[in-house]
């Protein structure tokens, strides 16, 4: 069912020039829009973000896909017009000055604009589902639980602590005009040696500063940590997009970040810098997480091409990450065979790979992974991108998911100055609505837990179930491979 709807009409509706009751006036009850003095300032308020980040975003490969699917409910007159529409925005936020939804709507060349109703009921339909499985999650396991009353009690980690020192070291890199750049968080000698090293790696925006809490934390209890800077989708690369100087960075910079990643380990191997501990640890968060499981050699399944198909269609805007995980049909990846790295286990903060390797089938990951993930998290939303994820594994004992009741997918981020204090100036720098609970509350919980699981893997042992723990006022689970397929049934 397509609704007509005509430009000059809407004009005038607004405007009130069109007081009577009207078939434009029934169309928009039809869509919901019952209020007119709700609907006309809505659309004669001047566009709520910056003009040049919104075209940026649109140019980007991101913003195009978006965009497609969105064009496929509305158009123009009566052709297939996703382009035509497509160059009025372009040029609409390359040259209007403070524009409106309405301003934006009269620049296009028509006269009427058609909304597929039922494309938009069909995509309504989609989100409201994901929410509500989303929102589902925390009921399912209290219920599961009820019969659970064998969970076993683990007696707490107490570990010696030293404080640890740094250093930063920048080395020449063939992929790079400019030296590469890591921390190096080194433990103090009067602790005993780990047999692990942690090489992290930050998401998107992401910068060493945001993540050192984690690392003096980890290096504090014994082991080394090696912090990575991926410029091209750093902090300075999300402050250039926000300025509308580059467009917004997207997968393309994963050839980059996995060079990145082997220069760091070529560069140990070669005795550039020296840090102890023979078991690699790969670790990061959202993107870093993300790369970390490519660089275990995990091929995507055969099918991705056809999965990516569907979820475009959807429009999936309740799992950010779907959008970008499809990126990588577009792209192509170094073959790693010219030097693999040995890599133990992979702790994935905020992790995301659900489409590139769904649960169920022939799984692909084949060592141990610690994926961590909070409940208000819409980028990589626990049931799919950590739970749903943990199940595309191969078993084994010491794999879990943690989650963390209130989480978002920015609560790991530690803004540059908030160590001690509840304010700082960064990037993410972002409203509590967004952020969620507490973050120094969750970091609290993440460092402690995935000290946990690294001193548990090490002594060969597991980490229990732990179902409604409490830490800094936050509740949290683990959950094992069992639990997550009972959790994730349809």
């Amino acid at each position: 069912m397509s609704i007509p709807i005509s430009i000059k009409e809407l004009d005038d509706w607004s405007s009130k020039q069109n007081k009577q009751n009207s078939e434009l006036s029934d169309w928009l009850s039809l869509l919901g829009f019952e209020d007119r003095e709700a609907l006309a300032k809505l659309i004669k308020e001047p566009l709520p973000f910056d003009q040049n980040i919104a075209l940026e975003l649109l140019q980007s490969w991101f913003g195009r896909k978006i965009f497609e699917e969105i064009s496929n409910s509305v158009r123009i007159d009566n052709e297939g017009s996703g382009e035509e529409i497509y160059k009025s925005l372009e040029y609409f936020l390359k040259n209007s000055n403070k524009g409106s939804i309405l301003d934006f709507i009269t620049s296009l060349p028509a006269n009427v604009i058609h909304i597929d109703l039922d494309e938009m009921v069909k995509v309504a339909k989609i989100w409201r589902r994901d929410i509500k499985r989303q929102q589902q999650l925390i009921v399912d396991i209290d219920e599961i639980v009820i019969n659970k009353t064998n969970l076993i009690k683990d007696k707490k980690i107490i570990l010696k602590t030293e404080e640890p020192t740094y250093n930063l070291l920048k080395f020449d890199v063939s992929h790079r005009d400019q030296p590469l750049e890591i921390e190096i968080w080194t433990p103090s000698k009067k602790l005993k040696s780990r047999k692990s090293w942690i090489l992290f790696m930050p998401g998107f925006g992401g910068d060493k500063d945001h993540f050192r809490w984690l690392a003096k934390s980890l290096s504090s209890n014994g082991w080394p940590v090696v912090i990575l800077e991926h410029a091209g989708s750093d902090s300075m690369a999300v402050k250039a997009f926000m300025e509308g100087v580059e467009s917004a960075p997207g997968l393309e910079v994963i050839p980059d970040r996995m060079k990145d990643l082997r220069s760091v380990l070529k560069a140990r191997d070669n005795g550039l810098f020296k840090v102890q501990g023979e078991d690699l640890i790969l670790m990061g968060h959202s993107l870093g997480s993300f790369t970390s499981l490519l660089a275990t050699g995990a091929q995507p399944q055969e099918f991705f091409k056809q999965i990516c198909s569907k979820e475009l269609s959807d429009l999936s805007l309740t799992n950010l990450s779907k959008l970008l995980q499809c990126q990588l049909l577009d792209i192509s990846l170094d073959k790693q065979e010219e030097y693999t790295p040995k890599i133990s286990a992979v702790v994935g903060i905020n992790s995301f790979g659900s489409l590139l390797w769904p649960k169920n089938l022939n799984p692909k990951i084949d060592l141990p992974v610690f994926l961590i993930g909070g409940t208000f998290d819409l980028v990589t939303p626990a049931i799919y991108e950590q739970i749903g994820l943990l199940l595309a594994t191969k078993k084994n004992k010491f794999s879990r998911v943690l989650l963390v009741e209130g989480a978002s997918h920015f609560s790991p981020i530690r803004v540059k100055g908030k160590m001690h204090k509840n304010s700082g100036e960064d990037i993410f720098k972002l409203n509590k609505s967004i952020v969620g609970a507490n973050p120094l509350s969750v970091q609290s919980i993440l460092s402690e837990q995935i000290i946990r699981f690294l001193y548990k893997f090490e002594n060969n042992e597991s980490i229990p179930i732990q179902i409604n723990s409490m830490k800094e006022d936050l509740k949290f689970h683990i959950i094992d491979h069992k639990l997550s397929k009972e959790l994730s049934r349809d």
